[in-house]
């Protein structure tokens, strides 16, 4: 599996099969030791977010994170966004986190922490690493039987954590400096690995403070992606040829956890190798590119868009990649389709049929795989079906002065406006419905306008 982070600055394999980040640190003896009064924890929390992908930080100052807004505010890689409130803060590194890779918001205690709750918990539903930093209480009051303001009222200080615990893969809290490097590196590798938000609260009377742990460069990050089982794989493919060699019109749908196993690219190399027609689930629009060759639309049940409905549920094989059902994807579960014919393929399994699942198969290896098995049997029926049936979209009446606005003829200038530079954010609700029949958009060099739902709708896609 991808475990590059960012959209430009790719991560470089090294020899030991590890993936480094971007950011290139002295790790040698004989690198030079940082001024102690940069050594801080503010400072160490600075520059891994830098060497992560980092370079900008949603936050909404409160007196619990004033001082270690000042570091990150002092790192020359990174800018500070000051948002108007900690929800905006935390759907602006929402946001971020599915264009750069990883997002950060940070806020003040409690009364932050459970502002931005909601756009946390919505990034854990994404499978978006979004790193949320709380400045903490002084770590003196722990323990000390005192009421703070910012709180609910109570002695307790955990209330804030035991919030971020179910919407969170991993959470800590920094009320001393001997382990601090540790738990900071602990959390960001650890949102970078799961592809989930992280909870990092630190001590408001910590940020500032040099430590020994501090004063060289951090060492950088080396994340071991995970390895699909061999035989599992082998199994899978062997299981998945000979499934799909049955089939007289296979056809492939793209769904949303493609952004999470970084295999757009794999995706759309299968595509071209199989010929079958390709579809993708409205969640996951623009995932892969509508410019491939035998691409026929959004399926979304009954509400597809024009043929695409036909072609998908009449198949007799349907290889479905990272998808997510739910009552909105399936139009409140009204999909006709058939577990039987289904290939389905999550980022770390894959499930043929009524038969087996084969668990630690990567979906990057599993479709590179395939691909190159299915190429000497390219299988286009789908597709030439689909031409035959189809019928160009047919374009609105021009409206007259002074009447109305229509939506049909509004989503039409939203067309003839997008470039291959556009990006078109759709809320759930009609704005949502309407932007599925919106079609890229190439510039010359070829790439393609994208759009994408907003937080509290469906999950993001890019058109």
């Amino acid at each position: 599996m991808d475990n590059g982070i960012g959209s430009v600055d790719r991560p470089k394999a090294v020899g030991n099969g590890m993936v480094a980040c971007p950011a290139v640190f002295h790790t040698s003896s004989l690198a030079p030791t940082i001024p102690s009064a940069e050594a801080t924890l503010g400072s160490h929390l600075a520059r891994r977010l830098v060497e992560v992908g980092v370079s900008d930080v949603f936050a909404v100052p409160g007196d619990f994170n004033l001082t270690l807004l000042d570091h990150l505010i002092a790192e020359p890689g990174l800018r500070l966004v000051s948002c108007c409130n900690e929800l905006n803060a935390g759907y602006a590194a929402d946001g971020y986190a599915r264009a750069k890779g990883v997002g950060t918001c940070a806020v003040t205690f409690t009364v932050g922490g459970l502002s931005v709750l909601n756009a946390i918990a919505g990034a854990y539903s994404e499978n978006l690493p979004v790193i949320c930093v709380v400045g903490g209480p002084n770590s003196n009051d722990h323990g000390s039987n005192r009421i703070l303001h910012h709180t609910i009222g109570l002695p307790d200080f955990s209330q804030e954590l035991r919030c971020f615990q179910p919407v969170t893969c991993h959470q800590v809290v920094i009320n001393n400096l001997d382990d601090a490097h540790e738990q900071v590196d602990k959390a960001i590798a650890t949102a970078l690995r799961e592809s989930k938000p992280v909870y990092i609260s630190v001590a408001c009377n910590l940020h500032g403070i040099s430590h020994p742990t501090f004063f060289g460069n951090p060492i950088p990050y080396c994340i071991v992606p995970r390895q699909s089982s061999q035989m599992g794989l082998e199994a899978a493919l062997d299981a998945t040829v000979e499934f799909l060699s049955k089939a007289v019109k296979p056809v492939m749908v793209a769904g949303p956890k493609l952004r999470v196993a970084k295999v757009a690219a794999a995706f759309a190399e299968l595509a071209d190798a199989s010929g079958y027609a390709v579809a993708t689930m409205p969640s996951a629009k623009g995932l892969v590119p509508e410019t491939l060759p035998r691409f026929i639309g959004t399926y979304w049940g009954a509400v597809s868009t024009s043929f695409c409905v036909e072609m998908v549920e009449s198949a007799d094989a349907y290889l479905i990649a990272g998808p997510i059902f739910n009552d909105q994807s399936s139009v409140g579960y009204s999909f006709l389709l058939n577990k039987e014919k289904a290939v389905i393929v999550q980022p770390e399994r894959v499930t043929v049929g009524n038969g087996p699942t084969f668990g630690c198969v990567m979906m990057k290896d599993f479709l590179s795989g395939l691909a190159k098995r299915v190429s000497m049997k390219r299988n286009t029926t789908a597709f030439d079906n689909y031409k035959r049936i189809f019928v160009p979209q047919g374009q609105p009446l021009e409206t007259e002065p002074g009447e109305p606005l229509r939506v049909n003829v509004l989503f039409k200038h939203i067309q003839q406006m997008l470039t291959g530079d556009s990006a078109v954010i759709a809320e759930a609700g009609d704005s949502w419905f309407n932007c599925q029949k919106l079609k890229s958009s190439l510039t010359a060099a070829g790439t393609s306008s994208r759009c994408s739902t907003g937080p509290s709708g469906a999950p993001s896609g890019r058109c």
